[in-house]
């Protein structure tokens, strides 16, 4: 798996996986998303976040406090309901602050920005 990723894969599927996820991933990566099964993505997590981690100020330069927030919330895995709950914020409000996380990291998605959170030493895995 970390080799397929390594050289370039937007993915990462098990052969036993439905054919809806199958669907849904292939349509995702189309749209330049990235996929990462759920079963496997503790392990990718756990692998990213034993190497060295980049110094978070690169990310805090870029983000606002809440989007910080919302990034460190979003690399534990919460989801947009679950963040907007414990922020007190709506779930729009959660979408708009992805999005600008997002477009501000440069990365093509959530999973992604998660990742750069977690290499900066900004996610508590």
């Amino acid at each position: 798996m970390f080799d397929a990723i390594r050289a370039g894969a937007s993915g990462y599927l098990l052969k036993d996986a439905p054919r809806e996820e199958v669907l849904k991933a292939i349509r995702g990566t189309v749209e330049g998303k990235t996929y990462l099964d759920p079963s496997v993505a503790g392990k990718v997590i756990g692998e990213i976040s034993n190497t060295k981690k980049k110094p978070a100020t690169a990310l805090t330069d870029k983000l606002t406090q809440r989007e910080i927030e919302v990034l460190q919330l979003l690399a534990k895995g919460l989801s947009n309901e679950d963040i907007s709950k414990k922020l007190f914020l709506s779930e729009g409000t959660v979408r708009n602050h992805i999005s600008s996380i997002v477009d501000k990291l440069g990365v093509s998605d959530r999973t992604q920005a998660a990742i750069v959170a977690i290499q900066h030493g900004l996610g508590a895995i």
